[in-house]
């Protein structure tokens, strides 16, 4: 029932402006996830993904205080997803683990390639270089 009451009123071009879509207490939720879970995770896997360039892409842009909020809220969804242990198909299974994760971010990456910047892509390179260097 409170479903309902939350989208009285509310038009189809309402549900699909991600303004307007978004909830803020779970894109706060994600941001939190993402915030403490993402380099341990990273640090761990990015030699056994060949898509690390374009995840650690993503983490920058969606810190970047100039990408519009609702980008965000999707890049924090897609960040949460490749963070969290358990997902469609679990991480540990060699070939194939990171094969839902590639999809969710290659999914947002198309969705939200104009504000995915040439310095969040620098800004992606250098972090690998600097891991890989350690």
């Amino acid at each position: 029932m409170a479903n309902k009451a939350n989208t009285e009123g509310m038009t189809v071009e309402d549900a699909l402006d991600p303004n307007k879509a978004l909830v803020p207490a779970v894109v706060r939720m994600n941001e939190t996830r993402v915030r403490q879970g993402f380099w341990p995770k990273f640090a761990r896997t990015a030699a056994k993904i060949p898509f690390a360039r374009d995840v650690v892409s993503v983490w920058y842009c969606a810190r970047d205080p100039a990408t519009p909020v609702a980008a965000k809220g999707m890049m924090l969804a897609a960040l949460a997803y490749f963070v969290l242990p358990t997902d469609a198909i679990p991480d540990v299974l060699a070939g194939i683990g990171f094969t839902d994760d590639a999809a969710v971010i290659a999914g947002v990456i198309a969705l939200l390639r104009g504000n995915l910047k040439d310095r969040h892509r620098d800004q992606a390179r250098a972090a690998l270089d600097r891991l890989e260097a350690d």
